[in-house]
């Protein structure tokens, strides 16, 4: 708007000096012509796009606004590569998984443990950065079940591309299940493929870096790693990689 006031100002300046004293001015000059094209409309143009831009401002600050006081509160941090999803009300952590709740209002809080990243769902929600020193807030809410993938936008190093997450929606019922499954102390596996992954982790060298509840695993030289709720079957990660065994030439 200031350039479009100062473009009219100048315009009109020049109109002015070319109507003084001294000056002839011949008819279908083509003045009205110069005037409409060269202010008019800008000006209609420029208001209309100011207003689309404002409709537009208002929607993004919609979104740090929060929506019901009493929402679930997640507290999302990003690592280098990886996500750490941390329920405070229930006292428990996941790792490249965000589990919510359908049709309802989730909160998100957001930090970063080490550079900048950029929390991204595709379906869900904009990006939302994530700087060093802040806490940013975002409203995130999934209107039918399903799994959601997202990822980190911001480049943040060599593995950056496999910086991937999955946001997990849920009937209110199965969330609430999930959420009070997770609250209690893990239990050991039974048997099936949880029960070999546990032995798989414990007689690795997985468990050096990292940790899953419920094990005697833990975390050592002081690396952050990904931490899995508990020894139970799961589905693979979001960022995992699908190496092709090689076979042998016949």
């Amino acid at each position: 708007m200031v350039v479009a006031a100062l473009v009219a100002v100048l315009i009109g300046w020049v109109l002015a000096r070319r109507t003084g004293p001294g000056v002839r001015s011949r008819s279908g000059s083509g003045r009205g012509f110069v005037v409409t094209m060269g202010v008019v409309l800008p000006a209609i143009v420029l208001a209309f796009v100011y207003a689309i831009g404002l409709r537009d401002l208002r929607d993004l600050r919609d979104l740090g606004v929060p929506h019901d006081p009493r929402a679930l509160v997640i507290e999302v941090t990003g690592h280098r590569w990886w996500w750490e999803a941390r329920y405070p009300a229930s006292g428990f952590v996941t790792a490249n998984e965000i589990h919510v709740p359908t049709g309802k209002t989730v909160k998100l809080r957001l930090r970063t443990d080490d550079v900048n990243h950029s929390f991204w769902v595709p379906q869900l929600a904009v990006k939302t950065d994530l700087v060093a020193g802040r806490v940013n807030d975002m409203w995130l809410r999934a209107e039918r079940d399903g799994v959601y993938r997202g990822q980190c936008a911001e480049y943040c190093g060599i593995q950056h591309g496999h910086m991937a997450f999955h946001v997990i929606a849920q009937p209110p019922a199965a969330f609430a299940s999930w959420l009070t499954g997770q609250s209690r102390p893990a239990a050991t596996p039974p048997g099936g493929a949880a029960a070999r992954g546990l032995r798989v982790l414990q007689s690795s060298s997985c468990a050096s870096c990292h940790s899953v509840r419920g094990t005697t695993s833990f975390r050592t030289h002081g690396r952050r790693c990904p931490r899995a709720p508990t020894p139970r079957a799961r589905r693979p990660p979001a960022g995992a990689v699908d190496t092709p065994r090689p076979t042998r030439a016949r």
